[in-house]
């Protein structure tokens, strides 16, 4: 007997039909969604717009248990104008589809922080833009490895939790005036938890220009008095091999190399490409030839790291009048389920 009747050709359907913009942007809709989202609907919505754009298998790693599930949740959510989507060109095959924030989400979260939805300084125009962003490799590209790390953490038995991430917006917004990484994140494993700022290289930086951030990573550690590893990571064997003599010479021009500690990667290193938490981390000025660690074992690295400082002790204590509110960051795990069956 079949269970579910959902027909084969919906999960194919690329433009389902959604309502015009005048019905989704009304009262009356957003007050039917209310009974309709779920804890994770409203949670993707913060993601979304914390980190911009995500694509449909990355929606898939952090936050479903299967890609049918997915693909129905997501049409629904398209439909309602919560998300947007679109498919970049490809000469061959195709992409998955990239999602962005979309009108009704945007209220919807900013209704539940108490704001005004313009405070929010949301605009659906730049957010579908993004499609013809030149950075929407980078981004997504950078986006991905944090969702595997989601996806690891939500296995079954899995020992290790993401338990901050940070978008380069977010990061630059914070530490803008010295630095701006391409994400922030924090790692607990058997105990152990480690934090670290991340340079996703995509091979198209300048390694001098890549090398010459690293003396704005120690003015960072100085001015904050917090060490945080940096990771480098690169897209080939051969770019990082590059890449880590540059950085050993800026490393050695620095009056404190100690309080920038660097390692670096490459989608070469591991079985996943983008798996952080795999022994796949070398540090750059290895003398010793220890190779390659795990991520849950870059302090064995650099025994002089201190514990990590709890992530609101980062957060500003205050927003000055004259710029928009600071939502909190999302939560990188989804919201738990309790009825053990997501619709």
């Amino acid at each position: 007997m079949i269970s579910n009747p959902t027909p084969q050709r919906q999960l194919r359907s690329h433009r389902p039909e959604r309502p015009v913009a005048r019905v989704l942007n009304s009262a009356e809709h957003h007050a039917w969604l209310v009974r309709h989202l779920t804890d994770r609907d409203r949670w993707l919505c913060r993601m979304l717009f914390e980190h911009h754009v995500l694509t449909s298998t990355q929606i898939i790693d952090i936050a479903f248990a299967g890609r049918r599930a997915a693909k129905l949740r997501l049409r629904n959510l398209y439909k309602w104008g919560v998300v947007h989507r679109f498919q970049p060109h490809r000469d061959r095959g195709s992409h998955p589809m990239y999602y962005v924030l979309d009108t009704a989400g945007a209220v919807t979260l900013a209704r539940e922080e108490g704001i005004d939805p313009k405070q929010l300084g949301f605009s659906r125009e730049r957010e579908i833009g993004r499609a013809f962003s030149l950075q929407l490799a980078h981004t997504v590209g950078c986006n991905g490895l944090f969702t595997v790390l989601i996806r690891r953490a939500r296995k079954p038995g899995a020992t290790g939790t993401l338990s901050a991430w940070w978008s380069a917006a977010r990061c630059g917004r914070h530490w803008g005036d010295i630095v701006t990484p391409d994400g922030y994140g924090r790692w607990q494993e058997n105990g152990r938890e480690v934090e670290w700022f991340v340079e996703f290289d995509f091979g198209t930086e300048q390694l001098s220009r890549l090398a010459g951030k690293l003396a704005r990573y120690e003015r960072l550690a100085d001015t904050t008095g917090i060490i945080t590893p940096v990771l480098v990571w690169m897209p080939s064997a051969a770019r990082e091999a590059n890449a880590r003599k540059a950085l050993a010479e800026a490393l050695r021009t620095l009056d404190r190399p100690a309080r920038v500690p660097v390692a670096t990667s490459s989608g070469e290193a591991a079985a996943d490409p983008l798996d952080m938490a795999a022994p796949r981390w070398r540090r750059v000025d290895d003398l010793d030839n220890t190779g390659r660690v795990a991520l849950a074992d870059l302090p064995a690295l650099w025994p002089c790291l201190h514990a990590p400082t709890p992530t609101t002790a980062l957060l500003p204590s205050s927003t000055p009048a004259s710029l928009r509110p600071e939502l909190t960051p999302p939560p990188p795990m989804p919201p738990p389920d309790p009825s053990s069956r997501w619709r």
